[in-house]
């Protein structure tokens, strides 16, 4: 049976997901323990796991009240950002490459530095997961690694199958599709895109990144980070 995927809208503009078989589910990302609860409620699912991307606070921070309520839930996180303090409760350590089961769930593991040094996507079945790497139209401010590591790894993503779906950490869609619209005026799949935008708009899929995303589309690591650094600065 193919796993159900709930977006669960956190904080501002975040998003947790419940990755769900049958009365099982996975939560990625709690940004707050409230919503995520509440969510697996309503579907009636248990929560077993926590798969983190990254250890930035509004990605962990619902990690301590869900546990609270889920105290056997097993807590996964890649070993770079499962030192920090900011990552608590961490039960498995994965690499990139490796598999991670959690009860009837397995996702395999990509590292992405970048955005942080221990950032990682989870793929299972035709979905990924990936935190504030890969956004709709966009990618994540380089904190703690270099441009060349975040360039490296949107590469990595692309190379997934292009109808894989891309359920990404923020809801920054449109103010993305502006800025890809500035560096690709000429591109007519932004301009569609942008015209029937819909919000929420996750999940995307690796080809629509591909066709309207101007970091994943950038010819080679100089050309990614002039254009990191001009989103950096956007206005628009």
């Amino acid at each position: 049976m193919a796993v159900r995927i709930v977006p669960v809208p956190c904080l501002k503009d975040n998003y947790a997901y419940l990755v769900i078989d049958g009365t099982y589910a996975a939560v990625v990302d709690p940004s707050e323990p409230a919503p995520v609860l509440d969510a697996a409620a309503r579907e009636g699912v248990d929560i077993g796991a926590i798969w983190l991307t990254h250890h930035h606070w509004d990605h962990v921070g619902g990690v301590e009240g869900i546990l609270q309520m889920h105290p056997g839930a097993e807590v996964v996180a890649h070993p770079t950002d499962a030192e920090k303090a900011k990552v608590p409760k961490v039960t498995k350590k994965v690499e990139d490459g490796q598999t991670v089961t959690t009860g009837p769930l397995t996702a395999k593991i990509i590292h992405n530095p970048g955005h942080t040094l221990g950032a990682i996507s989870y793929v299972i079945e035709d979905a990924v997961f990936t935190g504030d790497t890969l956004f709709a139209a966009g990618c994540g401010r380089v904190f703690e690694g270099t441009m060349e590591m975040m360039h490296d790894s949107l590469q990595k993503l692309a190379a997934l199958p292009p109808e894989t779906r891309v359920f990404f950490g923020h809801e920054y869609t449109a103010s993305n599709l502006k800025f890809a619209a500035h560096a690709e005026p000429d591109n007519e799949a932004v301009k569609a895109r942008a015209g029937s935008l819909v919000t929420p708009s996750t999940p995307s899929t690796i080809g629509d990144e591909l066709a309207t995303n101007p970091f994943m589309r950038a010819k080679d690591a100089a050309q990614f980070a002039e254009r990191r650094t001009g989103k950096d600065n956007f206005k628009g």
